[in-house]
């Protein structure tokens, strides 16, 4: 794969795999031709700092798994650094126990979180049907191409769209 700059920080130390969340993100860049040394960041964080970021950029008071912050236009480009697409930020309790709940593998779930997310950072959404339907096809290509089986995801998406992204 392409190598592209992807900072993992957990400041509190969840136990999370670094380099499969690096894999799943730079899957998703891989398979949008995205250029090489394009960076984002992935931030593991407790329940409580991502429904503050919930509240405060989206008006919803409430924890959720995973939220996407894109730069201004993707990618940014400064002078003498490698383009940035955003931040993801990841609930990981909130997460831990969506994936307890749901029976699945927690690197699975996380590695999900990513690829969704990520795909926002390119600017997919799933506000409308249509729309829904492109990231969904994106995300079953990551996923497969990750190994990881498309059924983790109608469990996560439920009828009323869980992924508040």
């Amino acid at each position: 794969m392409t190598a592209y700059t992807i900072d993992v920080l957990n400041e509190d130390t969840f136990p999370v795999n670094a380099a499969r969340l690096r894999q799943a993100a730079e899957m998703v860049l891989s398979q949008h031709e995205i250029a090489a040394q394009t960076g984002l960041t992935i931030v593991i964080d407790d329940d409580q700092a991502v429904r503050d970021l919930n509240r405060q950029f989206r008006q919803i008071d409430a924890p959720t798994d995973v939220l996407s912050f894109p730069a201004d236009a993707p990618p940014v480009e400064i002078e003498d650094e490698a383009p940035y697409l955003g931040d993801l930020i990841i609930a990981f309790p909130y997460a831990s126990a969506q994936a307890e709940r749901e029976g699945h593998e927690l690197d699975d779930s996380l590695s999900l979180l990513v690829v969704h997310g990520t795909l926002h950072l390119l600017g997919y959404d799933h506000d409308t049907p249509e729309r829904r339907a492109e990231m969904w096809a994106a995300q079953a290509r990551a996923l497969t191409a990750l190994g990881i089986s498309t059924d983790l995801v109608p469990a996560l998406e439920g009828d009323t769209d869980d992924f508040q992204s």
